[in-house]
Order: C-alpha cells, then sequence, then structure tokens
C-alpha cells in the first residue's frame, strides 16, 4: 500500500487544500493528513480546533472514505511522520510562484534528512489557486462571504470564532 504525507497547518482547511488531497488520492492508496501545531506561528484554531475542522470538512461535508485518509496532529519532523507510517512521499501544495522557493527549501532540507523521501507538489485546480487560509480569516472576520473557498463545516467554525 502506497501511502503519503500531506502536511500543513490547515488553518483553516480550504477547497485548495481539498484539492490537493483529490489529487493525492488519485495516486496513493491512503493519505495521512497532518496538521502541525508549531510553536513559530500565531494559529488562529487551536490543534483539536483545526483536527476538527479538517474532519469534518472531509468526511461529514465531502463524504470522504474514511479508509482512504487519516487526519493526525503532529510536533515533529515531517521525515519521521513519514517513518512512522511508512510513506516514502511528502505532499505539498503549490498555488503560486510565491510559494516555489520556499517549497523547493524545504523539499531540499527533507531529502538530506532522508534520501528515501521524495516531495510530490501538486496544484488545486485554477478556480482554487488564489485562496489561502490568511484570507479566508480575514474575508471572515470582515463579514464576508466565504462560501466558494471552505466547506459549510469550515465556515460555521469560522463564523463562530468571530
Amino acid at each position: 500500500m502506497k501511502t503519503a504525507i500531506y502536511p500543513g497547518t490547515f488553518d483553516p482547511i480550504t477547497y485548495g487544500h481539498i484539492d490537493v488531497i483529490k489529487k493525492s488520492l488519485k495516486i496513493f492508496d491512503k493519505v495521512v493528513v497532518a496538521t502541525t501545531d508549531n510553536s513559530n506561528k500565531n494559529y488562529h484554531f487551536s490543534i483539536e480546533d483545526r483536527l476538527s475542522m479538517i474532519e469534518s470538512s472531509l468526511f461529514k461535508d465531502l463524504k470522504f472514505k474514511k479508509n482512504k485518509i487519516k487526519v493526525i496532529p503532529f510536533d515533529t519532523l515531517t521525515i519521521n511522520l513519514c517513518k512512522k507510517y511508512k510513506a516514502t512521499v511528502i505532499i505539498r501544495g503549490l498555488r503560486a510562484v510565491s510559494d516555489f522557493e520556499y517549497e523547493f527549501q524545504l523539499a531540499g532540507m527533507n531529502k538530506k534528512l532522508n534520501s528515501n523521501i521524495e516531495t510530490m507538489f501538486l496544484m488545486s485546480d485554477v478556480e482554487n489557486q488564489i485562496i489561502s487560509s490568511k484570507f479566508v480569516k480575514e474575508i471572515s472576520k470582515l463579514d464576508g462571504k466565504i462560501n466558494k473557498f471552505v466547506t459549510k463545516s469550515t465556515m460555521k467554525m469560522l463564523k463562530n470564532k468571530f
């Protein structure tokens, strides 16, 4: 069984993230969606809220199969997650050229740390490439419509937060 790790903050999960998950499932038997609680970042949602949001979006709103996706928290190196879940691929989403430099460096560092791990870059569909969690939070905070960017569960959590 081929497993891939899709790490991220998912603060909140958006249709852009979901596109990457859908595309990953066409390639891999199982995708581990891993959300981090890195102390270097200021999160809008707690790790528990983000895990709940991801699971609600994927399994409740969109009816993804639970046997194909595992949602977990993590606070370790991504390559350690790969070892734990026997994954040889890290999935990373790209939206724009501005993402590429950081992602390229991250992929190189992961390769140096474990030469058996590959990074695969996937892009969301064109209509979702402009979506960012940062913009979704800002639009929601200013009482704008976010239904084109996130699922119903995520929309509800954002509305409750503001």
